[in-house]
């Protein structure tokens, strides 16, 4: 539901800070996995009120992508539960694919097809959120 006329901001929110939170069954897998991107790890912390976790920075800490582990909150990703990084070039794509199926990792197909047809590559990371390399530039 949009904003009522009464509620609207006169200028737009032009600088913030992002952090997208997810939780992970396997904290050192999943965080082994977002390694693999060179990801700056920007923060951590272990059994704070039962809960450890790590902070990435996409690419800098403008963006964060933050992975938590606890008994209560298992995660539950859905095909559009997805991270797409835009890399700006197919060689970059390429240099991220080759770094992540040298660990074992193997690209698979994206239900939207608009990601294939755009030269994008799908990785499911190991609690199955999807990893999107696009070779597309923002």
């Amino acid at each position: 539901m949009a904003p009522s006329s009464s509620t609207r901001r006169s200028e737009p929110l032009r600088e913030f800070q992002l952090r997208v939170g997810r939780p992970t069954r396997d904290l050192a897998a999943a965080v082994a996995f977002y390694e693999l991107l060179e990801l700056p790890v920007i923060a951590s912390f272990e059994d704070h009120v039962g809960y450890s976790g790590v902070v990435f920075g996409l690419p800098d800490s403008s963006g964060q992508l933050e992975l938590v582990s606890h008994e209560d909150d298992l995660p539950s990703p859905t095909a559009e539960d997805q991270l797409v990084f835009y890399l700006g070039s197919p060689e970059r794509v390429e240099t991220e694919v080759a770094r992540l199926r040298s660990a074992g990792f193997e690209p698979v197909a994206a239900p939207n097809p608009y990601w294939q047809e755009s030269g994008a590559v799908r990785f499911l990371d190991p609690d199955g959120y999807s990893l999107v390399l696009s070779p597309e530039e923002w």
